[in-house]
C-alpha cells in the first residue's frame, strides 16, 4: 500500500512539474511582406534557452522561465516581445542594419549548419547575375566557355562537376539539372532565373539530405524566389563591350489584396552583349519573363503559382589550343578558329504548389511542375583530328518535355523537453526527349548524324526523415529510395557504323533502384559553439544513351561521404564554420567520359575516386558598417584504380579561396571589393599538363536611396590575363600533319565596367 501511495505521489509531482513548464508557440513574419521568416532565433533571456523558426516561420520554445522573449534575425531589427502562453504568437520583424551580434548558434530543427552563411552573404554581397548567386556558395567556382548563353562549368569540393553532374540545383522546387542532356549529364542552365527575384537560397555540401536525390554528391543549391515585392522597380545597366541589361519588377495586386493574403508580381529581363573583347562578336541576347501569384485558400492553405520563360541566342569563339596564338593561326587569344560556333536555347516553366496546415502540427505540401525545353549548340574542340577534310565541328541538339511532382508531409511533436519532427516525402520526374541528336556539321550546316534518337527517363522517389531535438543534442536520420527507368531508341540508319556498333541488338530499356541512408548529429554547447557530424550515401545517374549502350553498367554509381565540423562564435562579431570531409565515389564522370561528345565513340567509365578536404569560412564585422568574409577550400581528389602519379582527377580543383570587404553606410553608400583564387591543377591524370590558376579582383559601389539606386561594378579590377576554362584535347589544326595533345582554353574577361540605375516606386 505504501508503494502505491508513493507511486501516486510521484506521478502527481511529475504532472505538477510538467504543468509548471511553460511552452511558447508562434510564428515570425516580415512586417511589410507578411511572409514567414525562416531561422529567426527566439531566446528566453532568463535561461538563454533558444530555438529557431522553421521554413514556415513557426517555432516552439519549451521550458520558459521568463515573461518575455528576444527575437532576432540577421538583417532585421531585433525586438523584445512579451510572451503569450495562451495562444500562438504572431511576431513581426522590420528590416534593419545587418549585425553579426544577432547571429546565434542553435540546433535548428532543419539541422542546416550553413544557414547563417546564406543569411549573411545574401544581405551583404552585391549580386549582379544568376551566376553570382552560384558564387555565393563558399568554395563553388564557375566558368563560362562557349558564349554567355551556355550553362556554366561548376567546381565544388574537389569536383570539376562539368555543368552540374555532381551538384543538384533547383529553383522553387523545380529541378534545373537535365538528365540525358545533349551536351552532358546533369546540365544545369540557371539563366532563366532573374537574380532580382531571389528572396533566399539554401545550400548543403555532401550527400546528407533525404529530400535531395540525383546529382547530390558534392552538394546542392536551392533558390527560392520572392513571394511578394515591397516596391516596383525598373533597372537599366550599361557597360563596356556594348553590354546592356534592363530589368523590371511590377506588383499586380493592390495593398488591399495583400491584406487578404494575395500577392502577384511579374519580372522581366532583357540582355544584350557583344561578347567582350572577342574578335568574333557574340551578339549574346537573353530574354526572361517571370510571374508569381500567391493566395490563401481558406484559413489553413496557401496556393502558389509560378510561370517563367527564357529565350537566348549567342555566338562563341570556343576553346583555342595554346599553340594557336604562338604559331600565328589567330592574331590573339581572343580570336576564333571556327566562327560557326554558338547556340540557341529556350525554357518555359510552370509550377503549382499547395501548402496546407492540417492542424495538430501537421503540414502537407504538394507541388506539380512542368517545363518545355529546347537546346541547340555548335562546337568544335579538335578541329581536323577526326575528319581532316570537313573538320570536327558538331552540333548537339534536343527538344524536351519534363514534369513531375513533389510531396511532403511533416509533423512536429513535443514531449517534455524533447521535440520530434517527422517528415515523409514522395515524388517523380519524367523526361521525354525527342529528337536527341549529335550531328556532324560544317560551317553550322548538317553533314551527317553521329547520334540520333529519342530518350525517356523516369525517376520515382520516396523518403522518410526523423529529427529528434533534446537539450543540446540534435539527431537526424533518414532514408531515401530512388527508382529509375531508362529508355533510348536509336533512329540513325543502320549504315551509320558508329551508332550501329553502339545500339544494334541492345535492349532499349534499363532500370535500377538505389537506397540512400543519411545520418546527421549536432551538439550545441551554447550560443557560441556547435559541433556536427554528417554521414550519408548519395548518387548521380548516368546518361540513358550510355546506360543502354553499356547494358546497364554503372547506371547509378553511389557516393559515400562524411563531414565533421564546427560552427563557432568566439566573439560577438565573428562567426566561423569549418569542416573536415571525405567522399568516395563509385564511378567518376569527367568531361568527355559520361557521353559520346566526339565521333570516336564512347569512352569507358574512368573508375573510383576518393576525395578528402577541409572547408573554412569566416565572417567578421569590423565595425557597424564594415564586414569581412573569407572562404578557403582544400581538396585532394584521386583515382583509386590507378597507380600513384597516374591518379590525378583532371581539372579537379585542389585549392580555392574567396574573400572580400563589404560595406553598408547609413547614408546609402554600399558595395564591396572581393577576390577569387583558383590554384593551378592537373589537366590530365599524369599531371603532364597544367590547368592554369588565377587571382581576380572585383569591385562594386552603389548609392541607394528610398526611390532610386545608382552604382558601378567592375570585374577584373586590375585587368589580369587569365583563362576562364581549360581542357585537355588531342587536336589537329588546319595545315598540321600530326595531332598535338595540349591545353585548350577560353580567355577570361579583362577589365569590365558596368553602370546601373534603378528606380523604385
Amino acid at each position: 500500500m505504501k508503494k502505491l501511495i508513493s507511486l501516486i505521489c510521484l506521478l502527481l509531482l511529475t504532472n505538477i512539474l510538467l504543468a509548471q513548464q511553460k511552452r511558447l508557440k508562434g510564428k515570425v513574419i516580415d512586417t511589410l511582406t507578411r511572409e514567414p521568416i525562416e531561422a529567426a532565433v527566439i531566446t528566453d533571456l532568463k535561461t538563454n534557452n533558444k530555438t529557431a523558426t522553421d521554413k514556415n516561420g513557426n517555432f516552439i520554445l519549451n521550458n520558459i522561465k521568463g515573461d518575455s522573449v528576444y527575437v532576432s534575425y540577421i538583417g532585421y531589427q531585433a525586438k523584445l516581445v512579451k510572451a503569450d502562453f495562451v495562444k500562438p504568437m504572431r511576431i513581426a520583424l522590420e528590416k534593419g542594419m545587418t549585425t553579426l551580434k544577432d547571429v546565434s548558434v542553435t540546433n535548428n530543427l532543419t539541422f542546416d549548419t550553413y544557414k547563417i552563411l546564406t543569411n549573411l552573404d545574401l544581405n551583404m554581397q552585391p549580386i549582379k547575375s544568376s551566376q553570382d548567386m552560384l558564387r555565393l556558395v563558399p568554395g563553388l567556382f564557375i566558368a563560362q566557355h562557349q558564349g554567355g548563353g551556355k550553362a556554366e562549368q561548376i567546381f565544388l569540393r574537389g569536383f570539376d562537376a562539368d555543368h552540374g553532374t555532381d551538384v543538384n540545383i533547383s529553383v522553387d522546387g523545380i529541378p534545373v539539372n537535365m538528365v540525358t542532356h545533349a551536351h552532358g549529364q546533369g546540365y544545369a542552365d540557371l539563366h532563366f532565373l532573374i537574380p532580382e527575384t531571389i528572396s533566399s537560397y539554401d545550400f548543403g555540401k555532401g550527400p546528407y539530405y533525404t529530400d535531395k536525390g540525383d546529382f547530390t554528391t558534392a552538394g546542392y543549391v536551392a533558390y527560392v524566389t520572392k513571394t511578394t515585392i515591397n516596391q516596383d522597380m525598373i533597372k537599366v545597366e550599361a557597360g563596356q563591350f556594348n553590354t546592356f541589361r534592363t530589368v523590371a519588377l511590377i506588383n499586380l495586386l493592390s495593398e488591399k489584396a495583400k491584406e487578404n493574403g494575395q500577392n502577384a508580381y511579374i519580372a522581366a529581363e532583357g540582355l544584350y552583349s557583344n561578347g567582350g573583347p572577342f574578335t568574333l562578336g557574340e551578339h549574346f541576347t537573353r530574354y526572361n519573363l517571370f510571374g508569381k501569384f500567391n493566395t490563401k485558400i481558406g484559413s489553413n492553405s496557401k496556393l502558389t503559382v509560378i510561370v517563367s520563360t527564357l529565350k537566348s541566342d549567342w555566338r562563341a569563339s570556343g576553346e583555342i589550343p595554346d599553340r594557336a596564338v604562338a604559331e600565328g593561326y589567330i592574331a590573339n587569344r581572343f580570336g576564333a578558329l571556327d566562327t560557326a560556333q554558338g547556340g540557341h536555347t529556350a525554357r518555359t516553366n510552370a509550377g503549382l504548389k499547395l501548402t496546407s496546415d492540417l492542424g495538430n502540427n501537421w503540414v502537407l505540401e504538394n507541388q506539380l511542375w512542368y517545363s518545355h525545353y529546347y537546346f541547340n549548340l555548335v562546337s568544335n574542340f579538335t578541329f581536323f583530328y577526326y575528319f581532316p577534310t570537313t573538320g570536327d565541328e558538331f552540333r548537339q541538339k534536343e527538344t524536351r518535355d519534363l514534369g513531375g511532382y513533389n510531396g511532403r508531409i511533416s509533423k512536429t511533436t513535443t514531449i517534455g523537453n524533447t521535440s520530434f519532427t517527422t517528415a515523409a516525402g514522395a515524388g517523380f520526374r519524367y523526361d521525354h526527349i525527342s529528337p536527341l541528336e549529335l550531328d556532324h556539321t560544317e560551317n553550322g550546316q548538317f553533314l551527317d548524324y553521329l547520334q540520333y534518337g529519342r530518350a525517356r527517363e523516369l525517376n520515382v522517389n520516396g523518403y522518410f526523415d526523423e529529427t529528434v531535438r533534446n537539450g543540446n543534442w540534435l539527431f537526424n536520420a533518414g532514408v531515401r529510395l530512388d527508382y529509375f527507368h531508362f529508355y533510348y531508341q536509336n533512329l540513325v540508319p543502320s549504315t551509320d557504323t558508329i551508332a550501329t556498333s553502339l545500339f544494334n541488338n541492345v535492349n532499349p530499356n534499363a532500370q535500377k533502384a538505389i537506397i540512400s541512408p543519411k545520418l546527421n548529429v549536432e551538439y550545441t554547447f551554447n550560443s557560441q559553439i556547435q559541433l556536427y557530424f554528417k554521414a550519408g550515401k548519395g548518387f548521380h545517374s548516368n546518361d540513358s544513351r550510355v546506360v543502354v549502350a553499356n547494358q546497364g553498367f554503372e547506371d547509378l554509381p553511389a557516393a559515400y561521404g562524411a563531414d565533421m565540423g564546427i560552427n563557432w562564435k568566439p566573439i560577438p562579431n565573428l562567426f566561423i564554420n569549418s569542416a573536415l570531409w571525405y567522399l568516395y565515389l563509385r564511378q567518376e564522370y569527367t568531361f568527355g567520359q559520361d557521353l559520346i561528345n566526339q565521333p570516336a565513340g564512347p569512352v569507358l567509365p574512368t573508375g573510383q575516386t576518393v576525395r578528402i578536404g577541409v572547408d573554412f569560412s569566416a565572417r567578421y564585422q569590423l565595425i557597424s558598417w564594415l564586414f569581412a568574409n573569407i572562404n578557403i577550400n582544400l581538396a585532394r581528389p584521386r583515382y583509386l584504380d590507378s597507380l600513384k602519379g597516374h591518379d590525378y582527377v583532371p581539372l579537379a580543383p585542389t585549392l580555392t579561396s574567396t574573400a572580400g570587404l563589404d560595406f553598408r553606410l547609413k547614408n546609402g553608400i554600399n558595395g564591396g571589393i572581393s577576390y577569387r583564387y583558383l590554384r593551378d591543377r592537373a589537366a590530365d591524370s599524369e599531371y603532364n599538363l597544367t590547368a592554369r590558376g588565377y587571382f581576380i579582383t572585383d569591385l562594386s559601389i552603389n548609392y541607394t536611396q528610398k526611390s532610386y539606386e545608382i552604382g558601378i561594378s567592375i570585374e577584373n579590377l586590375f585587368n589580369r590575363q587569365w583563362d576562364e576554362s581549360q581542357f585537355e584535347y588531342l587536336s589537329l589544326l588546319k595545315g598540321e600533319t600530326v595531332p598535338v595533345n595540349q591545353i585548350s582554353y577560353t580567355p577570361g574577361v579583362p577589365f569590365f565596367a558596368k553602370l546601373k540605375l534603378a528606380v523604385f516606386f
